[in-house]
């Protein structure tokens, strides 16, 4: 009963093996038809960019056409593995352990089925895989599907190429030395604005003599004498006074926190104290 049991049951995962990856399959070939379809149309537009002068919307434009480029030729490798598992149904039927030659099929489909939204069958293949075999073996992934599947920046040395593959496709003629001068072109070349003001600078220093200074000192004919600060005069004692006046009238008019008042009258009198020390040290100044 039980070898009936088993042989059933293996019918039964053969057959949904066999149906899950033949949905993947075809799924796989209308998305990958689909693809090289809007492929075909975004070359079309830059080769007309291309053709009317237009080339920094080509130069952002390409990047897209690139990526859809990479997941077109992901899909193809994943169309190749599914045809491949689809011949070994029985093998995979027959043995509890992945096999060697199975083991990168397998590996890439358990990889690129998250990575593939477009392909809902697929993930139901995987989900299979991975209860059969789990995902212990996951460094055998193919390498061209983690490149192709990995999201990155195009260098602009690939956007220049796929830009020539386009025109020569097309017919076109593009005269791409300025588009190729400017991608070679070091960092250091892009910063000649800086170099030239360094040099002016450089030409102004060389002029002047090495013993001239390029701005001349403040006192250069007086010697200055640092003296101590004085009193402040009675003038400023008796503009305190006035201050000190002018805060009794505007405290009848307006309670105000002796807090406040204190510190106001503190930093009025530093004040008036400072403006007339200034003066003395100008007068000095002036007499000298």
């Amino acid at each position: 009963m039980s070898i009936l049991n088993r042989f059933f049951n293996w019918g039964l995962i053969g057959s949904k093996y066999k149906t899950c990856i033949t949905l993947a399959l075809s799924q796989i070939k209308l998305v990958v038809n689909k693809r090289d379809a809007q492929l075909k149309l975004m070359r079309q537009e830059i080769a007309q960019f291309l053709q009317s002068g237009q080339e920094p919307i080509t130069w952002i434009r390409v990047e897209h056409i690139i990526r859809e480029q990479n997941i077109w030729a992901a899909y193809t490798i994943l169309e190749l593995f599914c045809e491949l598992l689809l011949l070994r149904i029985p093998v995979i039927e027959s043995q509890r352990e992945c096999r060697l030659d199975l083991k990168e099929a397998v590996a890439s489909i358990i990889f690129a089925a998250p990575r593939c939204s477009d392909l809902p069958d697929l993930l139901t293949v995987r989900n299979l895989f991975i209860t059969k075999y789990g995902d212990e073996f996951i460094a055998a992934v193919n390498r061209p599907i983690i490149e192709k599947l990995s999201v990155y920046t195009p260098s602009d040395e690939v956007k220049f190429n796929v830009l020539k593959e386009i025109a020569q496709e097309y017919n076109i003629l593009w005269d791409s030395s300025k588009t190729e001068a400017e991608f070679n072109k070091l960092p250091e070349d892009l910063l000649n604005g800086s170099k030239q003001i360094s040099s002016v600078t450089a030409e102004i220093f060389e002029t002047k003599s090495p013993n001239a200074t390029l701005w001349p000192p403040l006192f250069s004919n007086t010697q200055v004498q640092v003296q101590p600060l004085q009193p402040p005069k009675a003038d400023a004692i008796l503009i305190s006074t006035e201050a000190k006046q002018s805060l009794a009238d505007t405290q009848k008019e307006r309670p105000v926190s002796l807090e406040s008042l204190d510190v106001l009258e503190r930093s009025r009198v530093a004040i008036v104290a400072a403006h007339a020390a200034n003066e003395l040290v100008v007068e000095k100044y002036k007499v000298e």
